[in-house]
């Protein structure tokens, strides 16, 4: 059984009031290595706290529960000094327990680490889990995830704008953060306070709202042409993005055995796995087939010549495959190319090519289902995408069914006007005389 810490000062109820109230508390009382527990003495029943060291000279602090002072004990809002203790301990260092060998509820760091093996067994994107981290401090990381409250996650949130973080990468970070949150507190029923992260790291107005970085059909040729002056193995990879619409990141994942010619050449794209399937691996393998010109299907034959069936179709130009987030393999390249056919760089992106895809399918009329199937993506994205921005770029579309009709022509002023007045007998004209002035 834990040994109970003996305090003269803080154990008895009457020992306490005999305390003048005041913000700072009174005693330390030391419970583990790196931990120590505290009392604020209130007006009514005091407060117990608990004092954390985060392995790097600072310290947490985090209120525990009521004294009782007045009220009697009820082992859960209101503490005595020992349940006041125990409470502490298992906020601060690992007992044996019904959960393995760690029953110590889990920190910000570990669920982030948790996140992470999560992600990775689910064939996920781990840096969804590691972003977030580069930018907590360490107070919060050493946190537990049961201490958290709104207050502290709303400023964290804020404190990334202060910082000069685009509203979305906010929005992504704390995406992250909240999917590593839930999935600690679905492991740990004493986990209670998610409406502290719901809340917290709530989403930013407006911040997912998509930038008009629709390219018409000539800048997306010289987009191309560009990349092809600059590195023939990159422009073969922009050419696909142009002609398909497709994510780099799906571009990345081709394979030989998915290019097939004849006299309607296609590639069988691979899909993204985006919208929070849990089953992510089964849908990375399912292929879009999707049409591409006769031209393009050409240059890749060209390419994976020689190579086996289930080799990377696109290859860089250092005989390496483009990574599982190739814009670290592209981004100052593309960067360069996008400024020597005068656009800018910070808004003109790959993600261009395939924003103008879809639009180009949609000003010709194909239907939004097969436009939305062949992008991998869904109606509801694209209404919520591009309808605010397709009137920018439809004005032929919609001039053509506008309404042909010619009125007649204005009376001339001063002239009589014949007006028509309804009757029992039925309608009777009379002239009313022109007003003169």
């Amino acid at each position: 059984m834990a040994r109970k810490v003996r305090n003269s000062l803080l154990e008895s109820r009457s020992a306490r009031l005999k305390l003048a109230v005041r913000r700072k508390p009174y005693g330390t009382v030391p419970l583990a290595r790196g931990a120590s527990m505290l009392y604020r003495r209130n007006r009514g029943n005091g407060t117990w706290v608990a004092k954390v060291s985060d392995g790097s000279g600072n310290y947490w602090t985090r209120r525990i529960g009521e004294a009782d002072d007045f009220d009697n004990s009820d082992g859960k809002n209101i503490l005595d000094f020992y349940q006041a203790q125990d409470v502490a301990k298992t906020l601060a260092r690992r007992q044996p327990g019904d959960v393995g060998e760690d029953s110590r509820p889990a920190t910000v760091a570990e669920a982030l680490d948790r996140y992470a093996d999560d992600l990775k067994a689910r064939d996920g994107d781990p840096s969804n889990a590691s972003l977030p981290r580069k930018h907590l401090t360490s107070v919060l990381l050493s946190k537990p995830v049961q201490l958290l409250d709104a207050k502290e996650l709303n400023q964290w949130r804020n404190s990334l704008l202060a910082k000069g973080l685009k509203p979305a990468s906010v929005v992504r970070y704390c995406k992250g953060l909240r999917a590593a949150l839930n999935l600690a507190a679905s492991h740990d029923a004493r986990i209670t306070n998610k409406a502290a992260w719901e809340v917290g790291l709530e989403a930013l107005p407006d911040a997912t709202v998509a930038r008009n970085v629709i390219l018409d059909d000539a800048t997306v040729g010289r987009f191309v042409n560009a990349s092809y002056a600059h590195d023939q193995k990159l422009g073969l990879f922009v050419h696909v993005l142009a002609e398909t619409g497709a994510r780099p990141s799906q571009a990345a994942r081709l394979l030989v055995e998915d290019l097939h010619g004849g006299a309607n050449p296609r590639l069988s794209m691979p899909k993204s796995a985006k919208g929070g399937s849990k089953n992510r691996a089964a849908r990375k393998h399912e292929r879009v087939n999707v049409p591409i010109t006769p031209a393009l299907a050409a240059r890749l034959k060209q390419a994976a010549k020689g190579r086996a069936a289930e080799a990377p179709l696109l290859m860089q130009s250092n005989g390496q495959p483009w990574s599982d987030r190739p814009s670290d393999d592209y981004r100052e390249e593309v960067r360069e190319i996008v400024k020597s056919i005068g656009r800018d760089p910070d808004e003109t992106t790959l993600y261009s090519l395939r924003h103008s895809s879809i639009v180009r399918q949609l000003l010709r009329n194909v239907p939004v289902r097969i436009v939305a199937a062949t992008h991998d993506t869904s109606i509801v994205q694209i209404e919520r995408t591009y309808s605010k921005f397709i009137t920018d770029h439809s004005d032929s579309l919609s001039r053509a069914a506008l309404l042909q009709h010619e009125p007649p022509p204005a009376p001339a002023a001063g002239k009589v006007v014949p007006l028509v007045r309804q009757t029992a007998s039925g309608p009777r004209r009379w002239i009313r005389p022109a007003r003169t002035f």
